[in-house]
């Protein structure tokens, strides 16, 4: 045996055990939604077409080219001409065939799951508005029992992980600090946007991916058969974060989900009620801390240094040790409040007076001038940020 083949011989025995005795995933994920069901219905019906059409196509060309064969004894034939009949026949027919397949067994299930797509208004029962952010989501319940419940969701996954090759966990980057909580069984208008760059709400066992666009509102809906946890991401090519975008619901029993809105709005109450007090600057540099590991160490690092020039380093910043209003009281453009409040326009900092409360705000205003060697000192109140917006 040549050395070529032994090297052959030695590579397929490196890699056959692996592929015989790897865990394959050959199709969708388990469907949860009737979308998802109608889309995996559907992508099996065309996958068989497909492979029916394939192996007809290749058998009569395979056949011809055995049989038919120059060292047979068979000459080209010559058939070509206007008037022919064999070469119309042969056009004719397989163009019906396949307009046929194209209009009848694939045209109508696609337009049927089509239209079951874009039906998002009859029998609807509940609005949840979904708004994409670089990185994270907000969820906005806009009627029934979870009318005014209002919250973002953040990555969690330690920065250990992201970063210093500690030991990944099972959910790596698909683990939230807020799930998103929806009942089943019911079906569920979903409105989609963004407030910077495209964005891309997709959960594969809901069978929906649909983009958030900034400044229109675009629209699908759920209604999910099972009780369980469903984990998704953003896939859209968002910026740098964008794997850093999950999308985590945990689907529950509608009278689990009742549970759940009571203790949000009492949670939101306590949060309106924390806003109203006079915090001390270890509150707020708790709170702060808290605030800027889940939100703010993705662009500007867990040191302050950030990553410039798209990400400015805080510590040291001009800005964050500067003054935020003026001796009139006014909130001073450009500021550090004024940029966490209303972001910066053409650059990478958004605005997070629409996603973040008073007191965090305030909170971690406070924490970014009091830490990375920054010496402004000082401390913002939950109702100055009240004042200023």
């Amino acid at each position: 045996m040549s050395s070529k083949w032994k090297c052959l011989v030695a590579v397929l025995a490196a890699i056959v055990p692996a592929v015989v005795f790897a865990d394959y995933t050959w199709n969708f994920p388990e469907p949860a939604t009737p979308l998802a069901l109608d889309t995996l219905n559907v992508h099996n019906k065309f996958m068989i077409i497909t492979i029916v059409i394939f192996t007809a196509v290749l058998a009569i060309m395979l056949y011809s080219m055995a049989v038919h064969r120059k060292s047979a004894g068979h000459k080209s034939a010559d058939f070509t001409g206007p008037k022919n009949r064999k070469q119309l026949i042969w056009t004719l027919v397989p163009f019906a065939i396949l307009l046929y397949i194209d209009f009848i067994l694939m045209g109508i299930p696609a337009a049927h799951s089509i239209f079951m797509m874009e039906d998002t208004k009859t029998n609807a029962q509940m609005v949840l508005k979904v708004t994409g952010s670089q990185w994270k989501w907000q969820y906005e319940f806009i009627d029934g029992d979870a009318q005014g419940i209002k919250f973002v969701s953040n990555l969690t996954t330690p920065q250990d992980q992201l970063y210093k090759g500690a030991p990944k966990g099972e959910h790596y980057l698909l683990e939230v600090d807020n799930e998103l909580v929806l009942p089943t069984n019911k079906k569920i208008r979903v409105l989609l946007t963004a407030t910077d760059v495209i964005h891309n709400w997709w959960v594969p066992q809901f069978g929906v991916a649909r983009d958030a666009i900034p400044g229109f509102l675009r629209e699908t809906w759920l209604e999910i058969e099972k009780p369980g946890i469903y984990r998704g991401q953003c896939k859209e090519l968002c910026g740098r974060g964008h794997g850093y975008m999950p999308v985590v619901v945990r689907a529950v029993p509608e009278e689990e989900f009742k549970t759940w809105v009571v203790a949000k709005k009492e949670e939101a109450s306590k949060l309106a009620a924390a806003a109203d007090k006079e915090w001390s600057k270890d509150e707020l540099m708790a709170k702060g801390g808290e605030v800027y590991n889940k939100i703010c160490v993705v662009c500007h690092q867990a040191n302050g240094q950030g990553l410039p020039p798209a990400f400015p380093a805080l510590a040291g910043s001009k800005v964050v040790n500067g003054p935020v209003v003026d001796a009139s009281g006014h909130l001073i453009k450009d500021s550090h409040l004024d940029r966490v409040l209303n972001g910066k326009a053409g650059t990478a900092m958004q605005a997070f007076k629409n996603t973040l409360s008073d007191a965090e705000i305030a909170a971690v205003v406070t924490y970014e001038r009091n830490s990375f060697g920054n010496t402004i000192g000082g401390i913002i109140q939950p109702t100055q940020v009240a004042g200023l917006r």
